[in-house]
């Protein structure tokens, strides 16, 4: 069978990372210490495919993009990258996604300027959209479109663009715009260079389908939109909507339909479905969990939290634990990211406002402790993010972040630096670069590293990577920790001796 649409992205995106997500952000940084293509197999081993090319798992907005162009009517199908050649004497239209197309997001943007090494997450995207696939479909004059998260990145990268002939970028949730433009494309109508998105154009529930096929590691969204407002990120910009529980059930049941056996529930804050406002509700929450848990007796985890809704949850509510009683029914722990972007409460207030709500940005620090302590209490090993470089940014607000890493050193998580990205509110300021870095900032950077040493080897040990099948993926992960602090321990005398100077 051919099919007139073809949807498809590179190897990075298009894996399921050997069952663990985690592992995925590997491929945001440059072969370390290994061989490149040892990196990309732990990073994104080639997934499992049906006899048609058809990954049995792949990414979720593309099986959001697949849902819609199916319930139109057309014939549309998600190809592994490895096997869309055999479509091209029916493909028309090549449609792809990803979340970090030139390795301008973080932390492959910061890994690029400290490392001085190109992703291979980029390397990887260049080299599919240089194949001689790609090239052959446009020489048959089929239609490149091109969206997903990184959008923006094209407008960093017009050279890119018409070298490789993308003839539309769609930025922005695409489900109301996607089937008029597919249409337009086999019809060899005029094409928009790019469509924006905005939020008032953003899709109602009733325009976002039920995935077909299974997403990777089960992934399933539960709600979109947030309602914080932080300055640096995009997603504050859309609309704040709930998916109806029932409809979360049957992108589950699709999944175990195709052999996917946990589920991962995605928010840009779990703690806030079925809210209010900032506020989370236990009814909505315990009753998603408990529904999903009846459905799913493998692996339950979470995307992202907000570190205020988990203070609040827990000590309004004791949400939290009641939460985790129903997951820990079947696993040990979960795993989840959380942003701490700044120890600093003068730069929450003027960066994060809302972050912090319902308690005042001044709080900040011990809103981050406290939320700390509750995860280290009950299984919960977040991987959290601080921002170097944000616009206002002091020397004094770095150090008050480097003292808020000192409080949280007794509890198990994964604290990673990421450079300043010009994205949401802030899209029209500066990069942050390599340049721009003072001793405070190294002192951080160096303060992270020596956190995140510190737990990995237990987190590894208590509760990751501890199926059999993944033993060589175990080793691989314990062989490059040992590289890591090989390299800290040759070079952290000279860093000592830069930042005391």
């Amino acid at each position: 069978m051919g099919y007139d649409i073809v949807i498809t992205t590179d190897r990075t995106m298009m894996s399921n990372h050997h069952g663990k997500e985690f592992l995925g952000f590997l491929a945001t940084g440059p072969a370390i210490g290994v061989p490149e293509k040892l990196w990309m197999w732990l990073a994104a081993p080639k997934p499992r495919v049906d006899e048609e090319g058809r990954p049995i798992e792949a990414p979720y907005g593309l099986r959001k993009i697949e849902a819609k162009l199916i319930d139109a009517g057309y014939r549309v199908a998600i190809i592994d990258p490895d096997h869309i050649g055999r479509y091209l004497d029916t493909m028309k239209v090549l449609l792809i996604g990803h979340h970090d197309f030139f390795a301008y997001c973080p932390p492959s943007s910061e890994w690029w300027m400290i490392v001085g090494k190109e992703p291979v997450n980029r390397v990887s995207f260049r080299n599919f959209m240089e194949s001689p696939v790609i090239r052959k479909a446009k020489e048959k004059g089929v239609k490149i479109i091109v969206g997903g998260p990184a959008a923006w990145q094209w407008l960093w990268e017009l050279g890119s663009w018409r070298k490789w002939g993308v003839d539309t970028v769609v930025d922005g949730e695409a489900e109301r715009v996607i089937v008029d433009l597919v249409e337009k494309a086999l019809n060899n109508e005029p094409l928009p260079d790019y469509i924006y998105v905005g939020p008032y154009d953003s899709p109602s529930i009733d325009e976002i389908p039920v995935i077909k096929g299974a997403s990777v590691n089960g992934l399933v969204e539960i709600m979109r939109g947030c309602p914080r407002g932080c300055k640096f990120c995009s997603v504050t910009l859309r609309p704040l909507r709930f998916i109806p529980l029932d409809k979360i059930l049957e992108e589950i049941k699709v999944n175990l339909s195709h052999g996917v056996k946990g589920v991962i529930l995605h928010s840009e804050d779990v703690l806030l479905y079925g809210g209010d406002g900032v506020k989370p509700k236990p009814e909505p929450l315990l009753k998603l969990h408990n529904e999903v848990r009846k459905l799913v007796p493998g692996e339950l985890a979470w995307s992202h939290v907000s570190l205020a809704a988990v203070k609040y949850a827990e000590e309004k509510h004791r949400l939290v634990s009641r939460i985790m009683d129903i997951v820990l029914m079947e696993q040990s722990f979960i795993g989840v990211e959380v942003g701490i972007e700044t120890g600093s409460p003068r730069l929450a207030k003027i960066i994060m406002p809302a972050k912090s709500a319902p308690y005042p940005p001044e709080q900040w620090p011990d809103i981050v402790e406290d939320a700390f302590r509750i995860m280290h209490e009950n299984s919960i090993v977040p991987a959290a993010t601080i921002i170097l470089g944000l616009p206002e940014e002091r020397p004094e607000d770095v150090v008050a972040t480097i003292e808020l890493l000192d409080r949280l050193k007794p509890y198990r998580s994964i604290i990673v630096p990421m450079f300043f990205v010009p994205m949401g509110a802030l899209k029209n300021r500066d990069w942050f670069r390599r340049t721009g870095l003072r001793s405070e900032h190294v002192e951080l950077m160096m303060k992270t590293l020596d956190h995140a040493l510190y737990w990995a080897q237990d987190i590894m040990n208590k509760f990751y990577l501890k199926e059999p099948y993944l033993m060589p993926v175990r080793i691989g992960l314990k062989l490059f920790l040992s590289y890591v602090k090989w390299k800290i321990r040759k070079y952290k005398p000279i860093i000592e001796t830069m930042i005391r100077h």
